[in-house]
């Protein structure tokens, strides 16, 4: 254990960190930049004396919950993690869960692609970003909870809209499969999550299609280049599908857009005026 460069490590992640980013209120008497000890210690279900220590070199041994509960407070990325461990002399286990943190870089990309329609995905295939085509293309994902936003619950549990099974998806069928084969290896990946062992329960449970596709104990998955969605006012829109792996995160942004001159682009067009809202209801 390093004592010494696990205390600066602590501290120079702990000042990174402003009060807004966790919802504290910043104060008007506030010196320390980021945070205070006592509020990491709070975040991380420690003791402030305990966390005082550790910033000062003379705290004993750290165990795995200590680790891990520094590691949500810090909002520590996964090599960060590790590298804490290895401060702390305990070797990194298994990644505790998916992450469902988008770095402020990709959430920048997202907008910045008004012609496309682009999304993030979790490694559970929880959609945890996106920007305004997307939403439009698909359905205003900030109006759902968090398990409906989620597209393997999507796709074998419901609910289907008018349009088709998940937003009417020409290749429905391929992503199911696909799907269901990605969501083996992050199994495999997170053996201890509890959020994704109740997923796969949930869907053993509710699908017999994802069983059997859970059998198969497939974990390769072929990507589709090119889907249709038919969407309610505009009907088909035909989009090449491009998917960016954010390795760090265990994520995927996912990338819809349309070739130039076609029907689907002025359908994309159309889309980007209209929004969310739903031309389709009387007032």
């Amino acid at each position: 254990m390093d004592r010494r460069e696990l205390a600066d490590f602590l501290r120079s992640r702990r000042e990174r960190i402003a009060p807004a980013d966790v919802g504290l209120p910043a104060g008007p008497r506030r010196r320390t930049p980021g945070l205070r000890r006592e509020e990491a210690a709070q975040l991380a279900f420690i003791s402030t004396e305990y966390y005082t220590r550790l910033e000062q070199a003379r705290a004993p041994h750290p165990s795995r919950e200590v680790l891990a509960g520094l590691a949500r407070a810090l909002r520590l990325s996964d090599v960060e993690r590790d590298h804490l461990h290895h401060l702390a002399g305990v070797p990194p286990g298994p990644l505790p869960g998916p992450s469902r943190e988008v770095r402020q870089s990709i959430l920048d990309l997202l907008h910045r692609l008004p012609q496309a329609a682009a999304f993030v995905m979790s490694a559970t295939f929880e959609v945890i970003a996106w920007n305004d085509l997307a939403a439009a293309l698909t359905e205003d994902f900030s109006a759902l909870s968090r398990r409906d936003r989620n597209l393997v619950r999507r796709v074998f549990l419901g609910p289907h809209p008018k349009q088709g099974r998940l937003y009417g998806l020409s290749d429905v069928d391929a992503f199911a499969r696909s799907s269901a084969q990605q969501l083996r290896a992050t199994a495999a990946r997170y053996p201890d999550n509890r959020e994704v062992s109740e997923l796969v329960d949930e869907l053993l449970c509710g699908s017999a299609e994802f069983s059997r596709l859970w059998a198969s104990h497939d974990v390769c998955a072929e990507p589709t280049l090119c889907k249709t969605l038919h969407h309610p006012l505009v009907g088909p829109v035909t989009v090449n599908c491009d998917v960016l792996d954010i390795a760090d995160r265990d994520q995927r942004v996912v990338i819809y857009t349309a070739t130039p001159g076609s029907p689907s682009e002025e359908a994309l067009r159309l889309l980007s005026v209209i929004g969310t809202q739903r031309m389709d209801v009387a007032c």
